[in-house]
């Protein structure tokens, strides 16, 4: 081979590896994204925000309110329809079914019945596998290219929190971990990802409507994770408690996040956590119950936490001091009405008291230069991370019925899933 075909092959490799990191970078495999921070990688705003988005293409897929999972070229949606619970793999840019796999699953009756009978936990993907939980506890991994099932567990579940499963798994280092359980009881269990085997178990109380996260600490990788009554970590690598402390928050449902060694938990706490001795120590360091979180999960950028309040409030709060520094109204439509019961969906949750209303729900992405939120009035508000005022940019209505799911933002591409079908739209 001469030196010109022996650079062609390079630039030719050079140019497919920039593309797959560019496309891994942009996925979106799991609840709230690749870290489980709602951050969007890679997005751009553009300088000027259009009057209205375009509409690539719509697919009707069935109900729930799971967030679909990106990765790559596919677009993987968790829905119910009929008595089935149905995993659709589509083709992330015509939004064509590639595969579907469907079982027959008990719906979730409360809250509210239809149109919110789960699923409401989020598919999860990686090393060629799509994790599913079901409303009922069915938590099964499907082979991503062909639809196939590996391996299902549901005889081990036959119960399930007050108000259904919410909880979405999460896979790390070749394990599918998720929270099991009923009313009475409960587990973290890890499963190996390609055999279903399972690699180890801690029991303790019942699950919330939370979902674990991933956290480090001088080099220990631990599952962070909220119970009916606790915030708990356990070793990723044998599933033994490294830590506790009480989590007591209406239903448990917004999900921990991390920020290094802190932990945003239980709707309005600040955890640090640190190794102590051959252990681990979880220090509270302040609490904000003047803009507490019950069924949003806020996203920490540049030392500022944002998120929407159970009083229905966009909020940022200082993540060093725990202070407000700015709250807005955030717009309610009586069509938008969340179910009456709990928790649910990608949140958790339920209206104020339980009986309808919008208070609480919403989700919020960190776009780089901006943040952009989606209320269940299927508005999709673009604002200014600052940490001056609410400064709204651009809102559009991105679908016709009630939005629950997180927006997956990839590039210029905004992927919404409402009621009954989910919508492709691109910033143009």
């Amino acid at each position: 081979m001469n030196n010109a075909h022996r650079m062609a092959g390079v630039i030719v490799c050079c140019v497919a590896l920039l593309s797959a990191n560019r496309a891994a970078a942009q996925d979106w495999p799991q609840w709230r994204g690749s870290n489980r921070d709602a951050k969007a990688i890679g997005f751009k705003a553009p300088a000027t925000w259009p009057k209205e988005l375009t509409q690539k293409w719509k697919a009707a897929v069935g109900g729930g309110d799971a967030s679909p999972a990106l990765a790559g070229d596919k677009l993987y949606v968790f829905t119910r329809q009929g008595g089935d619970e149905v995993i659709r793999c589509l083709d992330a840019a015509t939004g064509k079914e590639i595969w579907q796999a469907q079982y027959e699953a008990v719906p979730a009756t409360t809250p509210g019945g239809k149109p919110h009978e789960g699923p409401r936990s989020s598919p999860a993907v990686a090393e060629g596998k799509v994790v599913t939980f079901g409303a009922s506890g069915t938590l099964s991994c499907f082979d991503a290219a062909t639809g196939k099932v590996l391996w299902r567990k549901d005889a081990v579940q036959k119960a399930w929190p007050r108000f259904f499963t919410s909880s979405s798994p999460i896979i790390v280092d070749g394990l599918c971990i998720a929270q099991l359980g009923g009313p009475s009881k409960g587990s973290i269990v890890a499963y190996d990802l390609t055999s279903g085997d399972q690699k180890w178990k801690w029991d303790g109380d019942s699950p919330a409507y939370a979902s674990p996260v991933l956290m480090t600490i001088d080099g220990t990788k631990l599952i962070v994770a909220e119970t009916a009554g606790k915030i708990v970590a356990v070793s990723v690598a044998d599933g033994k408690l490294a830590w506790e402390a009480p989590c007591t928050t209406r239903y448990n449902a917004a999900s921990p996040v991390v920020d290094g060694q802190t932990i945003i938990y239980g709707g309005g706490d600040l955890l640090k956590v640190e190794k102590e001795g051959a252990g681990f120590a979880a220090k509270e360091l302040w609490k904000n119950t003047q803009n507490a979180v019950i069924y949003n999960t806020p996203v920490v950028k540049d030392g500022l936490v944002f998120g929407l309040s159970q009083g229905h409030q966009f909020f940022c709060i200082n993540a060093q001091t725990g202070k407000t520094l700015w709250t807005a109204p955030a717009a309610q439509t009586a069509a938008a009405a969340p179910p009456a019961g709990g928790p649910q969906g990608r949140q958790g949750g339920r209206g104020r008291g339980g009986m309808g209303g919008t208070n609480g729900y919403g989700s919020i992405v960190d776009a780089g230069a901006v943040l952009l939120a989606l209320t269940p009035s299927s508005q999709l508000i673009v604002f200014e991370p600052s940490d001056k005022e609410f400064k709204k940019l651009a809102s559009y209505k991105v679908a016709d019925s009630p939005t629950y799911a997180y927006p997956i933002v990839a590039g210029n591409r905004v992927y919404i899933k409402d009621q009954e079908a989910v919508t492709l739209w691109t910033i143009e």
